[in-house]
């Protein structure tokens, strides 16, 4: 993406409520099917948008108001080059293959605000997800899964909440590994973390990614929607510890609604978590070291195949 592109992406990217698809359709009927710039597309009248793009009436007239958004995100563009903040657009082959796979146009951001190692995208990628009030059975499965991935180099994505977000984070780079940081919030609102996590970034081993405006604030909405793009980023997921509402739970139940495969710990007899709950509905059950857990069946069936091959 050239850098002068930068305010009219942000500008379209946030279209107030825009659904993602119908952005990502906007951009392609921009680009590619009409190619022509942005500077020429907003210099079109309601007419014209209707006509050309079939826009609704409603939809130009919100296209023609952002345009008054275009001063402000160009001083914006200018603040995230100044931090070093890259703009991964939808169409870009720096954008995660992965994401696309996972989430479909229908669903996957139009613009990803990227500050680190992008190259990170395409590594082997692991979600390790669960409760903020984590137990120390979950703390112990995080740290373990988080070790295997740093032994097996692939790279840790984390939504750096308290608990078993940042367990897993801060494991991996312990570990010589490496993380994806997915906020639910803007990045230039990151500051904090940034500051921690500068030694790490700075080495390409951590990329801290945002989907949402750059100055905006962590929400709840944004947290529970930082989720889905949590999940559709990973080749995998381990989930160390889920209660019966709330992120993770959604999380975990969309994923399976969606055919992904979701590793949960399988939980000891009185613990206070849904995780098997999780599994009844589908989830691969895994042990402490995140090794799959036979069902008594499966082990049955398989000494009975074991006995016939030795039977003389």
């Amino acid at each position: 993406m050239e850098m002068s592109d930068y305010p009219y992406w942000i500008t379209l990217a946030h279209l107030p409520h825009w659904k993602t698809a119908r952005i990502c359709s906007l951009l392609v009927d921009i680009g590619y099917n009409h190619n022509i710039s942005f500077e020429d597309f907003f210099s079109r009248d309601v007419a014209t948008l209707k006509e050309d793009f079939a826009l609704s009436s409603k939809e130009s007239e919100e296209v023609l108001r952002a345009r008054e958004d275009l001063r402000n995100n160009s001083l914006l563009a200018e603040e995230l080059i100044s931090e070093r903040v890259e703009l991964v657009s939808f169409d870009s082959p720096e954008y995660p293959i992965t994401l696309r796979n996972n989430l479909g146009t229908q669903y996957s951001p139009p613009l990803l605000y990227a500050k680190g190692n992008t190259k990170l995208f395409f590594e082997d990628k692991v979600a390790i997800v669960g409760s903020r009030n984590v137990s120390d059975k979950g703390a112990e499965f995080t740290k373990q899964v988080a070790r295997k991935c740093a032994s097996e180099n692939k790279v840790v994505i984390s939504g750096y909440a308290r608990g078993v977000d940042r367990i897993a984070l801060e494991t991996a780079i312990e570990n010589n590994g490496m993380g994806i940081v997915i906020l639910p919030q803007g990045i230039l609102t990151f500051k904090s973390g940034f500051k921690k996590l500068y030694k790490y970034i700075s080495e390409g081993r951590v990329l801290v990614v945002s989907t949402y405006p750059p100055k905006a604030g962590w929400s709840v909405g944004f947290a529970m929607g930082r989720n889905a793009y949590l999940y559709g980023l990973a080749e995998k997921i381990y989930v160390a510890e889920s209660d019966s509402k709330g992120g993770t739970w959604n999380g975990a139940i969309d994923g399976l609604g969606k055919g992904r495969k979701i590793f949960i710990r399988k939980a000891a007899s009185g613990e206070k978590c849904a995780n098997n709950e999780l599994i009844a509905r589908g989830a691969v059950a895994v042990d402490v070291s995140s090794d799959i857990v036979k069902k008594p069946n499966d082990c049955g069936k398989m000494t009975t195949q074991k006995r016939l091959e030795e039977f003389p």
